[in-house]
């Protein structure tokens, strides 16, 4: 019997015991091939010994010490770091303890801004529906999942929700690429004057949408047709790159492939790469001015924030993604994994996509190819391929709910930068495996 409260009750977990490059080894001495990264964590692989010895050596050092009495060298020097790697105007961060934490701080820094500006009435915050943005209030009502939001309802703010970017199913067959990106910018301008442009505060968005849709890059100029409509009307773009950024996607920022810069992002997973919990939120100088010029602070905090520890670890993991040798890996290995998808999968009649940037694919699964027909949410696909990917020693990140948080099932696949390719070959092997033995069942 266990006393924790895990994620599924009930539910017989192996125990994790060891972990070493692309593996993890369980207490009954199996190895599992880590081709998620848990949930797109792992960066840098497991046991990596320089990450190890950086937190040593902290470790030898300063453990905590509070960020109302203290600065650490760790927090300074993972700040600068992020900064150099930024694309302008981003010269500020902010240090939290992960991802939901990074978007919360967010949406706070969104509203604070336009207070500190003079312009109080900007409130409304637009984000897309079928997204993720975390589990805590502020950005689960951001997040448009109707699965995950039903429950809590009641309890979230109002938020309000476009469609997001998802050629597969919603752009028309005779639709080219950029004008199914001018339609979605402008229904984005039309929900900006339906609210008043006057009152919305942010957009937010996932530069490639992972959790909830698998892996969902924009299409052609969307994004620089966003940025510019936030532009014209004030509005604040915030890119959430917690799952796609730091190196993810073959880019040390997501956004970097779309030629736009945000005034705010977040990002934590990769950051820390799974050795401390740690996120962070980027902001542009404007935004940090108006606090510096005003109130003279960020109405926000946490206990462990800028905690010298996870800091020191991130610094280290930020400096191998950055390295040229590990991003070429990414690239290289996300177009190997790609290719490998496309011809143990390619034809068959259940997968309709496959799809994603570097190490970040997805694989969406359908009943009826031609018709793009889900599977009967009933038959729980998703989970039977988790486990049936585990039973071949595969950990993999299946989700349901693809449409509208209820119909249809994909694969995300995020599996570490220092993956090579023998063991890109044996993913694709167990992954196709899984996919068929599920739906078999």
């Amino acid at each position: 019997m266990t006393r924790l409260l895990h994620r599924s009750i009930g539910q017989a977990l192996p125990r994790a015991a060891s972990a070493r490059g692309v593996y993890i080894t369980d207490t009954e001495g199996r190895q599992y091939l880590d081709g998620s990264g848990g949930a797109a964590v792992t960066s840098v692989g497991h046991a990596h010994p320089e990450v190890l010895a950086a937190m040593r050596d902290q470790i030898d050092n300063l453990c905590y010490a509070h960020t109302g009495f203290f600065t650490t060298d760790a927090a300074e020097a993972l700040a600068e770091k992020l900064v150099d790697l930024a694309p302008e105007p981003l010269n500020h961060v902010y240090l939290v303890s992960g991802g939901s934490e990074a978007v919360e701080a967010a949406l706070k820094m969104a509203r604070q801004y336009y207070v500190e500006v003079g312009e109080p009435q900007r409130c409304h915050i637009i984000a897309r529906r079928q997204s993720y943005h975390g589990n805590t209030i502020g950005a689960l009502a951001t997040g448009g999942n109707a699965m995950r939001r039903q429950q809590f309802q009641p309890l979230l703010p109002e938020t309000h929700h476009v469609s997001p970017c998802y050629a597969y199913r919603d752009k028309g067959n005779d639709e080219t690429p950029e004008a199914y990106a001018a339609r979605l910018a402008d229904e984005l301008d039309a929900k900006i004057r339906e609210l008043g442009p006057e009152s919305v505060m942010a957009f937010v968005a996932e530069p490639v949408v992972g959790a909830t849709l698998g892996a969902v890059a924009a299409e052609a100029d969307y994004f620089k047709r966003i940025r510019k409509i936030c532009d014209q009307y004030g509005v604040l773009l915030i890119l959430d790159e917690v799952m796609c950024g730091m190196g993810r996607t073959g880019t040390m920022f997501a956004c970097e492939q779309e030629g736009i810069t945000p005034d705010i992002i977040t990002i934590a997973k990769g950051l820390g790469g799974g050795y401390q919990p740690i996120g962070a939120v980027m902001l542009s100088s404007a935004i940090f001015d108006s606090f510096a010029n005003g109130s003279g602070l960020f109405q926000h905090g946490h206990t462990y924030l800028g905690h010298p520890v996870a800091a020191a670890a991130a610094n280290k993991v930020v400096e191998i993604i950055a390295r040229p040798a590990t991003l070429a890996n990414v690239n290289a290995m996300g177009a190997r994994l790609q290719s490998g998808l496309e011809a143990a999968l390619g034809e068959s009649p259940y997968v309709g996509d496959i799809r994603g940037r570097g190490l970040f694919r997805g694989i969406e699964l359908v009943a009826d190819r031609a018709q793009k027909t889900p599977f009967d949410p009933a038959r729980k696909i998703h989970a039977k391929i988790k486990r049936q990917a585990m039973a071949r020693g595969l950990i993999s990140y299946p989700m349901g709910g693809t449409i509208g948080g209820v119909y249809g099932d994909h694969v995300l696949l995020a599996p570490p930068y220092t993956i090579e390719p023998a063991e890109i070959d044996l993913l694709i092997e167990r992954i196709a495996q899984a996919i068929d033995a599920a739906i078999a069942e």
